[in-house]
């Protein structure tokens, strides 16, 4: 480019980038596709992630992204100080703050960016936090990943198709899987989710996981996450021998997992949005989110959802004895699959 690709940059530099998205895990997916587009604008740009030390490991994978900073809000003072300073000396010339919360706003400003790009207030979950931008364009899009990507078209690009650049490595977890196959086809069944009405019962997984079997001849793995073992074991021992419970993974290892699967099926959680983003076919089921905002991207995946009926929208718990999603009868989920699947016999044509 003749011109400077964004303001405070010296021509004959590179720009320096910070993002700021501390979490959670689908936000943090969400965002790749934004620090992907302002590597292919800016080949030569470096670019840093300031992060939650739990997610460091997931966006080392991102090939889009130079260095990752780890920032724990638990860590205290002392520790945020020596970070802030970290970032100083970095001397960034724009930080995105993707998360547009009154924390990451400041966060970003403080890094010392001579530009901090952040949502319009009409878009904050914070709206105090314009008040530590330099510029805050409207924004274009429904979905998450559209959003961040209209935000840093602010930056003077034109963002393509949202692209998620990952190395994704080949565990021991995920050579476990495959031998426990024979390295065949399985379908991924995610049952999970940290809000309790994002969690479509296990008996109807169980249910699908034998109609995939002998739709398919598919078997299933059961992902399970930290104290979600037992709902795991609910869900291989509703599935008449259908499934199998994964062993113990990180969230490097689900990567590796999802991409090796055939299929994955999931409430609005991480697991599916990691799915998505490895380019797994996706049958997603959605109760107090809305699929539009949150789902998967692709216009090939499928969702079934009950959010125009729910009462406790993006409400974490919900107050009626039974939640919307499990509305979502076992035959409606089932022609969801049978329907992702023939997508993919289609693609193959």
């Amino acid at each position: 480019m003749s011109a400077d690709p964004v303001r405070g940059a010296s021509a004959r530099s590179a720009p320096r980038f910070l993002i700021v998205r501390l979490g959670a895990l689908g936000d943090i997916i969400h965002a790749i596709p934004a620090a992907a587009a302002v590597r292919a604008a800016f080949p030569e740009s470096h670019i840093d992630w300031l992060v939650d030390p739990r997610y460091v490991s997931l966006l080392e994978m991102v090939t889009a992204v130079s260095h990752v900073v780890p920032l724990d809000p638990r860590a205290g003072v002392i520790r945020l100080l020596a970070t802030l300073r970290e970032l100083r000396r970095r001397n960034y010339s724009v930080a995105i703050d993707l998360q547009g919360l009154l924390k990451s706003a400041v966060l970003a400003r403080l890094s010392g960016a001579n530009r901090v790009l952040g949502f319009p207030p009409t878009e904050l979950r914070e709206r105090m936090a314009r008040l530590f931008y330099t510029d805050a364009p409207q924004t274009t899009g429904r979905h998450v990943v559209h959003k961040n990507l209209s935000l840093i078209s602010a930056l003077g690009l034109e963002p393509g198709p949202p692209a998620f650049p990952l190395e994704v490595p080949r565990t021991e977890a995920v050579a476990a899987v495959e031998s426990r196959f024979g390295g065949g086809p399985f379908a991924l069944i995610n049952p999970g989710a940290a809000w309790p009405n994002k969690r479509w019962p296990p008996e109807r997984f169980g249910a699908l996981a034998a109609g995939i079997r002998d739709r398919f001849g598919w078997p299933s793995l059961v992902l399970w996450g930290p104290r979600e073992e037992a709902l795991a074991n609910g869900v291989a021992a509703a599935s008449n021998g259908a499934a199998v419970v994964a062993p113990p993974t990180t969230i490097v290892d689900v990567f590796g997992i999802a991409k090796a699967a055939r299929l994955a099926v999931s409430g609005d959680t991480g697991p599916l949005h990691i799915a998505a983003a490895v380019g797994t076919p996706v049958v997603a089921l959605f109760g107090p989110t809305w699929a539009e905002r949150n789902g998967p991207w692709s216009a090939a995946d499928v969702v079934v959802a009950r959010t125009n009926r729910c009462e406790c929208l993006y409400q974490r718990r919900c107050h009626l004895p039974s939640p919307c999603i499990d509305d979502i009868p076992f035959d409606e989920a089932m022609q969801a699959v049978i329907q992702r699947v023939g997508r993919i016999a289609d693609a193959a044509v």
